[in-house]
């Protein structure tokens, strides 16, 4: 047998700065490297930084062929210090826990101290690979390796069963010898809600469904399948800036003083007492109170001297004399005011303790809730955290359009639409989004690239790989390998109809995350964005349930729209006139026909056709309801 291809990360905020700081990485290193099954295909040292931790172990996971990483063993960060997160960092990422080798750790290292048990060591795979944690003492490293590979070589027979290399030999003689009958739970999770209903993608083509076995659901039921699974993520205190844009308030918002605090004047002029003040001319006062017979230069926005009660505007007044240098002495006073005139009281704007934004504001693009906020003085404040989105395109036939190697498209091949239009979509409705390229028709190739997007983002958005073919490979992967739910796998209407959704287990105290698997013909694409992805990331971000879908307004048609067998969404270009909306369509209106989006801003909900029908359409004329997508 091939030696087991090791992996060892050092964890450590001290040894990511001093290198030579690091003594349980070397020594693993030198022991992996001293034993005949083992060879030490990689090391390296990152921060006690979750990001960190799990981008490095990813990458290692990901490696495939020569470079492929059997086993990856950490050491450091699994204590109960405050910067010690290796478990958080890898415990939502393993597929299958072994809590065998999580006791063998711990029952091992307590025959040395019982400090042992303030350990908290993780174990299971990821993928293909083994990943275990160990402390970060040069000596607690050690004794976890004699625990593992010393004795009855417990890590090479997992190491085998992982990998499959001899793991049916060892099965059968350990079988012989125990006499044990059950095997071992080898395989995948299970979804947690239903059975699995996707194909093998490793059984033979012929054995490929020819129906598929998810129901064809409602659009009202798909919705409301997403609406009951896709999770409220989590609050946080956030700066008061620009970036808040698009983030739903946690909290009421108060008042904290009475603003303005005193008595300010709302336009530049002349602080006067009203009933000392009749036209007539006055010195100016440099000083506060205002001595009496004085009037105040002041601007606008400024507080009135002690004394003052009304501004006369300047432009009620003329200079009378000046000072050498040119500055007012005296100054006539045209117009007489009254007592408050032009004067903005104090508490006038806002009382103390006075709400100012409600809990479940969501702060616009148009600037008024940050202005607001900033006007009370809040510098930070609670608001619902949004959603970050990780994309993806799959297929052996999409060319990625800024790929200069890749030359002429070929016959069978298509430039890589979706990435590009469904990022601009979000981005442009506030949501940070993970691009992690195009993936290939392989089962190790996906599952990689998914890992990657649910450990560094709260959606997945998938396109292509979601039909009836050999290498549609969503389904399967989510409900095979990472134990997924598919709540739902098609859904009545046009374009779309194979739109999945599912959802991932969160691990410890993280929240489940969210898949959508949507169509690879680009329009269908964009408008299933528009239908399920939107609602349901608004869902996420804490927005009110009346406000999760988006806008319907009424509309008149401009032609004849032809009815389908399912539900449609016909793309429009929304136009108000004084009459009210009319609805152009945007011409051709097939799912792979990208161009029927230029331009659009709406998409018309058309009927099915009736029981019986074979044609039908709405006529000219005809009052219509608009799903909004885009400004007016």
């Amino acid at each position: 047998m091939s030696r087991f291809r090791v992996a060892v990360l050092t964890v450590s905020d001290t040894a990511s700065v001093t290198a030579s700081a690091d003594t349980s990485g070397p020594a693993l290193v030198a022991l992996f490297s001293g034993h005949e099954n083992f060879t030490v295909a990689d090391a390296a040292i990152v921060p006690d930084d979750v990001g960190r931790i799990r981008a490095t172990v990813l990458d290692w996971v990901a490696r495939q062929g020569e470079d492929k990483v059997d086993f990856i063993v950490s050491t450091g960060g699994t204590g109960f210090g405050p910067r010690d997160t290796t478990p958080e960092a890898l415990g939502p990422l393993i597929e299958r826990h072994s809590p065998g080798l999580v006791h063998l750790l711990l029952s091992f290292g307590l025959t040395k101290t019982p400090m042992a048990v303030l350990s908290r060591p993780v174990a299971g795979t990821i993928g293909s690979a083994l990943v275990l944690t160990l402390p970060g003492s040069e000596k607690a490293a050690r004794e976890g390796f004699e625990a593992l590979v010393g004795g009855k070589g417990v890590i090479k027979h997992a190491l085998a069963l992982i990998t499959g290399r001899g793991g049916e030999k060892m099965h059968a003689a350990r079988k012989g010898a125990c006499g044990h009958g059950e095997p071992h739970a080898h395989g995948a999770p299970r979804p947690r809600t239903g059975e699995v209903l996707s194909h093998d993608p490793a059984g033979p083509v012929s054995a490929r469904h020819r129906k598929s076995p998810y129901p064809l659901l409602h659009l009202s039921g798909a919705l409301q399948l997403i609406f009951e699974h896709a999770p409220e993520l989590e609050t946080a205190e956030l700066k008061v800036d620009a970036k808040l844009r698009g983030h739903v308030l946690a909290e009421d918002v108060f008042a904290a003083t009475d603003i303005p605090l005193a008595p300010t004047t709302n336009v530049d002029g002349y602080a006067v007492v009203a009933s000392a003040t009749p036209p007539g001319t006055y010195p100016l006062a440099m000083s506060s109170p205002l001595p009496p017979g004085h009037i105040a230069r002041i601007n606008t926005g400024s507080a009135l001297p002690a004394g003052a009660d009304a501004v006369v505007m300047v432009e009620d007044t003329l200079v009378k004399s000046t000072s050498s240098d040119g500055e007012e002495q005296s100054i006539e006073v045209l117009a007489e005011v009254e007592k408050g005139e032009n004067v903005r009281q104090a508490g006038s704007d806002l009382r103390k303790g006075q709400r100012t934004l409600a809990k479940g504001t969501i702060v616009t693009d148009v600037g008024g809730e940050v202005g607001t906020l900033s006007f009370v003085g809040k510098r930070k404040v609670l608001a619902h955290r949004k959603p970050t989105i990780a994309i993806l395109s799959t297929g052996n036939e999409v060319v990625d359009l800024h790929d200069a190697s890749a030359g002429p498209l070929q016959p069978g091949q298509v430039y890589d639409t979706n990435r590009l239009s469904l990022r601009a979509a979000l981005e442009s409705k506030g949501y940070d989004v993970l691009d992690l390229g195009i993936v290939t028709d392989s089962m190790d190739i996906l599952l990689g690239a998914l890992r990657k997007g649910l450990a560094q983002a709260d959606v997945v958005l998938t396109t292509g790989g979601t039909s009836m073919g050999e290498a549609d490979l969503l389904k399967p992967a989510i409900e095979r390998h990472l134990g997924g739910a598919v709540h739902f796998g098609r859904v009545a209407m046009k374009p779309g109809k194979p739109t999945t959704f599912a959802t991932i287990p969160g691990q410890q105290n993280e929240k489940d995350k969210v898949v959508f698997a949507l169509p690879g013909n680009p329009a269908s694409a964009l408008v299933c964005l528009f239908v399920f992805v939107l609602p349901a990331l608004r869902k996420m971000s804490g927005v009110a349930r009346d406000a999760w879908e988006l806008p319907r307004l009424p509309a008149t048609l401009t032609t004849a729209f032809p009815l389908s067998d399912r539900p449609e969404f016909h793309r429009v270009h929304l136009e108000p006139t004084g009459a009210g909306f009319v609805a152009h369509s945007t011409g051709g209106q097939r799912s792979s026909l990208m161009a029927s989006m230029a331009g659009a801003n709406g998409f018309v909900c058309l009927p099915a056709l009736g029981d019986g029908q074979k044609k039908g359409e709405l006529a000219q004329g005809e009052k219509v309801e608009v799903l909004l997508v885009g400004g007016l």
